[in-house]
């Protein structure tokens, strides 16, 4: 997955690109993050949250990620669709429905972590952006990129998002063997539509 940001001029000037993780290691990132995090205090807000409704697709991740995260996780879940389809890359399997995401969204909602956005697109329908994963004062980050998608009547609620968290561990291992062994697996190509169980 790449986000690509452009200047005035239509010239690059920035590129994140994150391979998706050969090893998903499922709920054992959740774990990890709470032991990492534990007897973290809950983030203390100086300032009352007043909900809004975000007006395209670039407005409503800004709003969860700048303005609705740490609080009430129900208030976020009033932007997702009731058919919601969530792929996160750490899991093999496809979150599909509000409830399934609602949990996922509580079980990542714990004092110390915080999904610090940092790139954002201009998109309208759909719209990509870069995040930091902070834990507590530690210095070093896991880097992701997000792909959040709106439905098609209006309505403004979230169908499709989908989360490419970078690996924990650095240099990838698989990567780099890949790269000595078999060179020509590195060649960069879009992935086939209908490759993926499901397209997703």
């Amino acid at each position: 997955t790449t986000f690509v940001e452009l200047n005035d001029a239509n010239e690059i000037v920035y590129v994140r690109e994150i391979p998706e993780p050969l090893i998903k290691p499922g709920d054992a990132t959740l774990e990890l993050l709470k032991a990492v995090t534990a007897g973290a205090e809950p983030k203390v807000f100086d300032d009352d949250f007043v909900p809004r409704v975000p007006v395209n697709a670039n407005d409503v991740v800004k709003y969860l990620f700048q303005e609705a995260q740490g609080r009430d996780v129900s208030l976020a879940m009033e932007l997702f669709s009731e058919n919601i389809i969530y792929r996160d890359f750490n899991y093999e399997e496809v979150l599909k429905g509000k409830d399934d995401v609602q949990k996922f969204v509580e079980d990542f909602s714990f004092p110390g972590i915080e999904f610090r956005a940092q790139r954002f697109d201009d998109g309208v329908k759909s719209s990509c952006f870069t995040w930091e994963v902070v834990l507590m004062d530690a210095p070093d980050t896991i880097k992701g990129i997000s792909f959040y998608e709106l439905e098609d009547d209006g309505t403004g609620l979230i169908k499709y998002v989908r989360d490419v968290p970078e690996s924990a561990i650095k240099p990838p291992i698989f990567g780099g063997l890949a790269r000595k062994l078999r060179p020509g697996v590195g060649v960069f190509q879009p992935v086939k539509i209908g490759s993926r169980p499901g397209g997703l």
